[in-house]
């Protein structure tokens, strides 16, 4: 894992792509040259009432402009907040930060499954730039207000689930992949939680790899508090119990290895 700095990054746009969906794009002094597909960023208010940074994952990176794209829901305070941040204005941010997906497990002859459901779908499109070998995007989204669909589009073949049936597949992610006879050998995916334990049975049924992202509220943000574990197969050598930090151990993990 590449280091994590804490330093004051600059806001160069932002704007609202969908109903309390933001897109903004800062630029970093260092997070951004070391950052991969999969990791994110922790968030700090400047109300000095909320101390706990707000882990926002990370959309789109650009190493040579030293620049990093979020793109967050407006969920409370904190993140109403960073909604109003204007170009210009800085915020504190600490990063890069977990785990990434394994670029290494789709190589030549095999094909990935790029799924996000929600917010779980912005870390889907750097991954989409940067995995070499076939993929397929499959998002979830609740209705046809689709964000970062035409972004996705670009970087591959897309295939749209919405909850209410106004585009594309009605129903989840996994109906989009009976609906049109899809196959993959490896599943990278980012969601809520009843989407990826759905996926995890799915891999384990058809002997697929997969690796997932868990979504888990983040106090610290670097392990130390504990206030994001899960539930894991193997005895956590931190807390020695059967739990692995989220925020510090993932937040991508092969799924045999946590339990959901």
């Amino acid at each position: 894992m590449a280091g994590k700095y804490k330093e004051l990054g600059t806001v160069l746009s932002q704007e609202c792509i969908a109903p309390d969906i933001y897109s903004m794009w800062i630029l970093t002094d260092q997070i951004a040259e070391e950052a991969v597909p999969g990791q994110f960023i922790s968030v700090y208010s400047r109300d000095g009432s909320r101390l706990l940074p707000r882990p926002i994952s990370l959309c789109e990176i650009d190493r040579e402009k030293k620049t990093l794209r979020i793109v967050y829901r407006v969920a409370g305070k904190g993140t109403a907040e960073f909604a109003g941040l204007k170009a210009g204005d800085t915020l504190e941010i600490m990063g890069p930060l977990g785990n990434g997906f394994p670029l290494d497990r789709c190589g030549e002859g095999k094909t990935a499954f790029l799924i996000g459901g929600g917010i779980g779908i912005p870390p889907m499109l750097e991954l989409a730039k940067q995995l070499k070998g076939e993929k397929l995007a499959v998002m979830g989204y609740r209705d046809s207000r689709m964000f970062l669909k035409e972004e996705l589009e670009q970087q591959t073949a897309l295939y749209v689930a919405t909850e209410d049936g106004s585009f594309g597949t009605k129903g989840n992610v996994l109906d989009a992949i009976m609906e049109h006879g899809l196959q993959a050998d490896v599943i990278y995916a980012c969601g809520p939680t009843p989407m990826l334990r759905a996926l995890k049975a799915y891999a384990g049924e058809h002997g697929i790899e997969c690796w997932l992202s868990l979504e888990e509220r983040m106090a610290c943000g670097v392990g130390a508090c504990l206030a994001c574990v899960c539930k894991s197969k193997e005895v956590d050598s931190h807390s020695h119990v059967h739990n692995k930090r989220v925020c510090k151990d993932g937040p991508v993990f092969l799924s045999t290895e946590v339990e959901l």
